[in-house]
């Protein structure tokens, strides 16, 4: 059967497992599939970019929740000003001083962004960033990665079963899929992500062309 939502991948999942004993797990199972996904995927369908709003002299804004790395951040100012990427302990040498004004550079303290120079005015950020599996649910019933790779879905699903079952040959088996699966989705996401020329990806994101 196709695989398109949530009430249809834990339907497939209690086929696959043929016992009615573990009806109750499955959610969990699917949370955990979630959780490694999350961890494991790199695809161009996790890349988005959300606006957030500075506040004058304050060096912090909140990240997203979903966020798992961070591609660039800008200010949209006329022109574009990208951030420069520094450790703390970078941006501290460097921005030794409270001195407010347009930020050049930003690090990642916890939760929030921190800015340097600080803010001294409202500015309007662009945060590019990948995010994490958006969980299923009887509300959130898709996502983009079920729909691009409903099989990695099912497979990673399985794996947690028995490894709940404690059966390692069966997990072991589906670990083989999920690796292959997850192999043939990097190589086809590298095809996708090559346009002319030669694209180079720094640690935190930045994109240069030669």
């Amino acid at each position: 059967m196709a695989i398109s939502t949530y009430s249809e991948l834990k339907t497939s999942i209690a086929n696959f497992l043929a016992r009615d004993d573990l009806t109750d797990q499955i959610d969990n199972f699917i949370d955990l599939a979630e959780s490694r996904l999350s961890r494991e995927l790199e695809t161009r369908s996790q890349d988005t970019r959300l606006s957030l709003t500075t506040t004058a002299d304050n060096a912090y804004v909140t990240l997203p929740t979903d966020l798992r790395t961070i591609r660039n951040v800008k200010v949209m100012n006329n022109p574009r000003v990208t951030l420069r990427f520094l450790t703390p302990i970078q941006i501290k040498k460097e921005f030794p001083t409270t001195g407010t004004g347009l930020p050049r550079a930003y690090s990642v303290i916890g939760e929030e962004l921190f800015l340097a120079p600080i803010p001294d005015a409202t500015y309007t950020l662009e945060l590019t960033y990948k995010k994490s599996v958006s969980a299923l649910s009887d509300d959130n019933t898709t996502n983009t990665i079920l729909t691009r790779y409903p099989d990695l879905y099912l497979y990673a699903s399985l794996f947690n079963a028995y490894i709940y079952l404690l059966d390692e040959q069966r997990a072991a088996q589906y670990e083989q899929l999920i690796q292959s699966i997850l192999q043939q989705i990097k190589i086809d996401d590298e095809k996708g992500s090559y346009g002319v020329g030669l694209e180079l990806r720094s640690p935190y994101g930045e994109i240069k062309w030669i």
